[in-house]
Parts: structure tokens; C-alpha cells; sequence
């Protein structure tokens, strides 16, 4: 990385641009192409992205885009087949425990808890005793107002 980090660094000396200049030209933050010159892929968090940042770059300065992310591509290549296949393992069990352990769930997409039997047995008999208070309460009423017991209280 650090070849087509020079390699960028000369083009952009040789042609007499400034940093400060390219990044307003390019709209790319002056640090992220301080840190494309100096080799610096640690301070990308995506590469995909960091490759797009190089491409641009290489158009700007009138180099073979094709050709720099080629080489690019070669460095990534080479920087990731020295990692050990035991580290890789040991990152993707990492990510899986934390996904696993750290679901971030919408309140709206919360599946509906289901009831345990006690609580089914507890709602069923609140219900059914509010209903039977119901039906009390309305036979009473009507018993109170009907012209049966309105007569009966007139004539005592």
C-alpha cells in the first residue's frame, strides 16, 4: 500500500497540485488522502469504500484507475492471506457470539409473548367473574325499573 500511496504522492507533486486542492476537488477529506499517500489502510473502516477514495484519486491525478486498484487488489490479497486461519476462526465465533448475545429488536417487531397456563387460568376466572358481575348488575337494573316491581313499591 505504501507504493501506490507514493505513487500517488509523486503524481500529485510532480503535476503541482496541492492536498488541500485535490481534496476540494475531489470533495474527499484532506486527512483521508493525507492517509491514502501515507499507506495508512488501518483508518478505514471499509474497503469497498477506501477502494472507491483510491480510484478517484488515480482519475484525478490522470494514472490508470484500473491499474491502481489492480495493484490494490494484489496488496489486500497478500495482507489477507497472512492471516492465520485460526485468527479468521477466532473472529467469525467473536462476531457470531455477539450477534447472538447483543440482538437489537424494534418494539414494533417484538414477537407477542405467549401466556404460561397460570396466567391463562388467573385471566379466564377475572373474566368470567367480571362477566357474571355484569349480567347481576343488568338483571337487577332492569328487575328495579320494570313496571312489575314499580307497581309492587307504589302499592306498599
Amino acid at each position: 500500500m505504501n507504493e501506490i500511496g507514493l505513487e500517488l504522492k509523486s503524481t500529485r507533486e510532480t503535476s503541482g497540485v496541492s492536498l488541500e486542492e485535490a481534496s476540494t476537488d475531489l470533495k474527499i477529506k484532506t486527512i483521508i488522502l493525507e492517509n491514502i499517500e501515507d499507506g495508512n489502510i488501518g483508518c478505514f473502516k471499509d474497503i469497498f469504500v477506501l477502494k472507491e477514495y483510491i480510484a478517484n484519486y488515480a482519475k484525478y491525478l490522470g494514472l490508470d484507475a484500473e491499474k491502481v486498484i489492480n495493484e490494490f487488489n494484489e496488496y489486500l490479497f497478500e495482507y489477507t492471506s497472512r492471516i492465520p486461519i485460526k485468527d479468521i476462526e477466532k473472529e467469525i465465533e467473536k462476531i457470531k457470539k455477539k450477534e447472538v448475545g447483543e440482538k437489537i429488536v424494534s418494539p414494533y417487531t417484538i414477537p407477542p409473548t405467549r401466556l404460561n397456563r397460570l396466567q391463562k387460568i388467573v385471566m379466564i376466572i377475572v373474566l368470567s367473574a367480571l362477566i357474571l358481575f355484569v349480567t347481576i348488575w343488568s338483571i337487577k337494573q332492569i328487575a328495579i325499573n320494570s313496571p312489575i316491581t314499580t307497581i309492587a313499591i307504589e302499592t306498599k
